[in-house]
């Protein structure tokens, strides 16, 4: 067996990755009492905004979804300072951390990509462009047609979420459907809409990892914009890499890691450090010089 295999993670066990990720779903969306009853959780906690694409009027929600927030206050003509400020100290933070370890909706689609069916490999000609797409969605969707839209009773709808967000959809829009059959009668072509795309993504996932992270999340884009100075940085020693492309090849956002381990692409999920043969890669907030790199070290036989 190579090295590189003995650092792969056992068939049947999780990965850290997905504990954290399971850990993040429980304390984002662990309201039971709401999956059981139909009705939202009101408390203090839903003036909060979690870091990560939560929808608000999901059963479990325990707080506010940040775009959501974003939409509504862009909607009322004010300027966002809450809001805005809460981004930017979970970007400065963590960068695509977030959604690499703690988003529940790239939890799923992790788990969809686990089912042993052909993987699709997106020509570069087609991805690099296609990647540009969630910064779109950010800036007309989220930004200026709240901010802008004029409607004829005074309430603007926050865009993405409506037609739109996948997660909203999952985590909302379809549990109270169940749990309320009232609500079924009353579904209609928007509803459908928002199930098409809902099913749209996740199929996707089936052969693509992480789809909807890669080509229309909004959130994932504002924090790509903080990736390279974050706190939470993928380290790469130069001296230790010898160019294997293990790393590469198990990255869910086709980072080619070695040429750019600052990419505003990778979601920090951990993956190529787990899987890198010489322990060339590490995660984490630490910042210092890798020891191989520095002077002390370089004088030892």
């Amino acid at each position: 067996m190579s090295r590189m295999h003995r650092h792969r993670v056992k068939p049947g066990r999780f990965s850290r990755q997905t504990v954290v990720q399971l850990l993040s779903a429980a304390f984002f969306n662990g309201y039971a009492a709401g999956f059981q009853n139909g009705k939202i959780f009101t408390g203090g906690g839903k003036a909060l905004c979690v870091p990560v694409l939560n929808c608000y009027s999901c059963p479990g929600a325990l707080g506010a979804c940040p775009i959501g927030a974003l939409q509504t206050v862009l909607g009322r003509h004010r300027f966002p300072f809450y809001v805005l400020g809460s981004l930017m100290l979970f970007g400065v933070v963590l960068g695509r951390a977030v959604c690499g370890l703690l988003c529940p909706f790239g939890l799923v689609q992790d788990l969809l990509h686990k089912i042993p069916v052909p993987k699709w490999n997106v020509p570069k000609k087609i991805d690099k462009p296609a990647r540009w797409l969630k910064y779109l969605v950010f800036v007309v969707l989220v930004v200026l047609l709240p901010a802008f839209a004029a409607e004829e009773s005074g309430v603007i709808p926050p865009y993405f979420c409506q037609y739109l967000c996948p997660a909203g959809t999952l985590g909302g829009g379809i549990p109270h459907m169940i749990l309320t059959p009232a609500l079924r009668g009353l579904a209609g072509v928007l509803f459908q809409w928002k199930a098409l795309v809902l099913a749209a993504v996740l199929l996707a996932a089936l052969f693509i990892h992480r789809p909807f992270c890669r080509y229309l999340c909004p959130l994932g884009a504002f924090y790509a914009l903080f990736n390279r100075f974050s706190f939470f940085q993928l380290r790469l020693d130069r001296e230790k890499c010898t160019g294997c492309g293990a790393c590469t090849h198990v990255c869910p956002m086709a980072v080619e890691v070695p040429r750019e381990p600052d990419s505003p692409e990778c979601i920090r999920c951990g993956r190529c450090a787990a899987v890198c043969p010489e322990g060339a890669l590490s995660c984490g907030f630490a910042r210092g010089v890798p020891a191989a790199n520095t002077p002390d070290a370089e004088k030892q036989p």
